[in-house]
């Protein structure tokens, strides 16, 4: 399994890569192959000051090797050895009207001292943060998530779009990072589902990124926006990295385990603010951003049940 799913993440970087390049229509992804002295290594792909994206990763790495100390504490295991492979993804588009996406596809395998697997599952999942508010294009976000999910199981939708409600909330500022989509962890093998099937699932999840996100980017990314908004940008910008090293389960794996670090904290955007005690006006598009971020938000209802509308 480790060797196949390895592989389904090679080919989809390749895939994802050439989506968001043609979406760019200027810059190219630069390439850097990494080492890791324990055991493993990695493919980084960046993108920097393109037409679209100001700054985005896709990432696939795959380490193993002795499981660190403080990984055995989380687990709750003696000495043992390790796999684990995946891509993560982090766009931050220049304009603020493009939405910032993050996904991540994961598979772990723990052994014991003969070699043999004694625990293995899937995780991963994709999520929206935008600046400006679009209903159309979180609904349309969440639909190719749902789509993707009732293939599998119609119950998989709810669980993991709620999962994804709790896991990227920013429990220190009590709001939301953005509007969510999906998140699943410590997929395992059960009398009801094997590992093919949760592959299967994964594997859906992943080849549908390009159909949640590319539309989005299409519809907004020759927008007009002002100076003011901009600075909107980088003001949530602040919120996302806050989020990504207090909160963020990835970063601190990687941190935890000897990761590259210019991999690892390729996720945060090159321009960002801290205003203090900053707070948007009154009746505002920016208001009204953080309106939905104070609670999970039904976005497969129908429109006429939301309160909010952007008119921008």
């Amino acid at each position: 399994m480790k060797n196949k799913f390895y592989t389904y993440i090679q080919n989809l970087q390749d895939t994802i890569v050439a989506g968001l390049e043609a979406a760019d229509g200027t810059s190219k992804f630069r390439e850097d192959i990494w080492e890791r002295p324990e055991g493993g290594g990695g493919r980084t792909r960046v993108i920097e000051n393109g037409a679209v994206f100001e700054k985005g990763g896709v990432n696939i790495s795959a380490v193993h090797g002795k499981l660190p100390d403080t990984m055995r504490q989380l687990f709750n295991v003696g000495e043992a050895d390790f796999f684990a492979c995946g891509l993560s993804l982090v766009l931050h588009p220049k304009n603020p009207m493009v939405p910032t996406v993050h996904a991540n596809w994961r598979y772990f395998e723990m052994y014991d001292d003969n070699g043999n697997v004694i625990q293995q599952w899937f995780g991963g999942g994709q999520d929206l943060t935008p600046y400006y508010l679009f209903e159309e294009d979180a609904k349309h976000f969440h639909q190719i998530c749902k789509t993707s999910c009732d293939k599998h199981n119609p119950e998989f939708y709810p669980l993991y779009k709620k999962k994804c409600d709790e896991y990227f909330w920013n429990a220190h500022r009590n709001e939301a990072r953005g509007i969510g989509g999906l998140f699943f962890d410590y997929l395992k093998a059960t009398q009801e589902r094997s590992m093919q099937d949760w592959y299967n699932f994964v594997s859906e999840v992943g080849n549908s990124f390009l159909d949640a996100y590319l539309p989005i980017v299409e519809r907004r990314k020759n927008l007009p926006f002002t100076p003011e908004q901009r600075t909107w940008q980088e003001i949530r910008r602040g919120r996302y990295v806050e989020f990504n090293l207090v909160h963020d389960k990835g970063t601190l794996f990687g941190l935890k385990t000897n990761g590259r670090i210019e991999s690892i904290l390729m996720s945060l955007p090159p321009h960002v603010q801290w205003v203090y005690d900053h707070h948007p006006e009154a009746g505002s598009e920016e208001e009204k951003l953080l309106n939905v971020l104070e609670k999970p938000v039904d976005w497969i209802a129908p429109w006429e049940r939301h309160i909010y509308r952007t008119r921008i």
